[in-house]
């Protein structure tokens, strides 16, 4: 498994367990053996062969309450978002599985298992102040990240989705989450955890309820923002569209049977 740089904003606040995760891996032991040797989760981690031909992953996990897992940084990051999200993890796949359950898997998802994925493998919680939300969600780029700039100190960014956290073994100026309004006073991992739970219903998820953002301008993640001509790439950071159509978002992940 590729090494881990556990001193990055975005990965720091997985380093407990995520280290004795990979050490344990890369040691030598099976990665869903390593993963269930930290605190328990709401499953039980099992080799990837366990899930049957054919079967839907995730009803299988909700029948079972067993994870299937490949070696890699993928499913690596997945179970560290088992560990540090349980309920809102169990919320998930609990919607993916009763979708399931009643249109069968489909040529398409449709809107509700869409947005759970696109949140699974690319969402992030944004903690901050209003004004921050507001240049956000208009996409007012330098006024967000050059005009606002001292407020970042009073936000918090929790990367969620572990297909993001596996891309950002790399970084790249492109990569974005699909970020979540929440409160600032979401100040524990436990309490970003129930926030998000109580959120993860059909009614919500079927708007979309996420606004994108490119992690890599968030002021401190990354050294070239310093310098705010880093801002100028439309490339990246894109103008607010009058009207954008209704599209399946390409995920950072694979797919997943």
């Amino acid at each position: 498994m590729p090494a881990i740089d556990w001193t990055q904003p975005w990965y720091a606040p997985w380093r407990d367990p995520g280290e004795g995760v990979a050490t344990g891996a890369e040691s030598g032991v099976p990665l869903h053996d390593a993963l269930n040797a930290q605190a328990p989760a709401p499953v039980r981690f099992v080799p990837q062969e366990a899930l049957p031909a054919g079967a839907a992953y995730e009803q299988f996990i909700f029948g079972n309450r067993q994870c299937p897992v490949r070696p890699g940084l993928h499913d690596f990051f997945n179970g560290l978002v088992w560990h540090r999200f349980p309920r809102a993890k169990a919320a998930l796949n609990r919607m993916q599985a009763q979708e399931i359950a009643r249109d069968g898997i489909g040529v398409r998802r449709g809107p509700v298992r869409d947005a759970i994925t696109v949140f699974d493998e690319n969402g992030a919680l944004l903690s901050a102040p209003d004004p921050l939300w507001e240049a956000l969600r208009a996409r007012q780029w330098r006024r967000l990240f050059v005009d606002l700039r001292p407020l970042w100190a009073e936000a918090r960014l929790r990367i969620f989705g572990h297909a993001l956290l596996e891309q950002l073994a790399v970084p790249r100026k492109g990569l974005t989450a699909h970020v979540w309004c929440g409160s600032t006073a979401l100040d524990s991992g436990a309490e970003a955890d129930a926030w998000l739970a109580a959120r993860c219903t059909a009614e919500a998820l079927a708007t979309k309820p996420f606004t994108p953002l490119p992690v890599l301008g968030v002021p401190g993640w990354w050294p070239a923002n310093e310098n705010f001509s880093f801002y100028d790439d439309s490339h990246v950071f894109r103008p607010r569209k009058t009207a954008e159509p209704t599209t399946t978002t390409k995920l950072a992940g694979p797919a997943r049977s």
